[in-house]
């Protein structure tokens, strides 16, 4: 990754916002769905060895995310993010905002934003909706944007699937 983020570090700053998305089923209802999201820390096993490649690991996440306006600490291996919280709706929707980003991976892709949407199923289950707003600094741009959608559908549902284990 090193060896991208110094090719990247040759291009303009992309202002475009670029957005990934991943929807994962879950067999509980949104309101059990919710409780998992709030408590869920950690991360339980390490990621495929792509995204070890690509991007630094999520080990943890620290603050309530459930107040508008709240800091979020996510640590990563080698790295963290601040995120706050712009938007809550119990149940169903939280969002925020990227404030700091310590990655190691800034002159590739910077995060500005996401949320977290729940969603009734048919089969009294849920579907969770995580999105991901960035700007990608790769360039060429068709080709880079194919790369950090697969890279951030693998890091959802690294992060979706660690839900899942109670």
């Amino acid at each position: 990754m090193r060896a991208l983020s110094r090719i990247g570090r040759i291009f303009k700053r992309n202002e475009q916002v670029d957005v990934a998305e991943t929807r994962v089923h879950f067999d509980e209802p949104p309101t059990a769905v919710w409780q998992r999201m709030l408590f869920y820390e950690e991360v339980p096993r390490r990621p495929m060895w792509l995204l070890r490649w690509f991007l630094p690991a999520p080990i943890r996440t620290r603050g309530e995310k459930t107040r508008v306006g709240a800091v979020i600490e996510c640590e990563y291996e080698n790295g963290f993010l601040e995120k706050c919280i712009t938007a809550v709706e119990p149940a169903r929707s939280v969002s925020f905002d990227v404030r700091v980003q310590k990655l190691g991976i800034e002159d590739c892709i910077s995060m500005d934003g996401g949320s977290y949407e729940l969603l009734p199923s048919d089969n009294g289950g849920s579907d969770v909706v995580l999105m991901t707003r960035y700007h990608g600094h790769l360039r060429p741009r068709w080709l880079w944007l194919r790369v950090e959608r697969l890279l951030a559908h693998r890091l959802h549902r690294h992060i979706l699937d660690g839900m899942r284990t109670p």
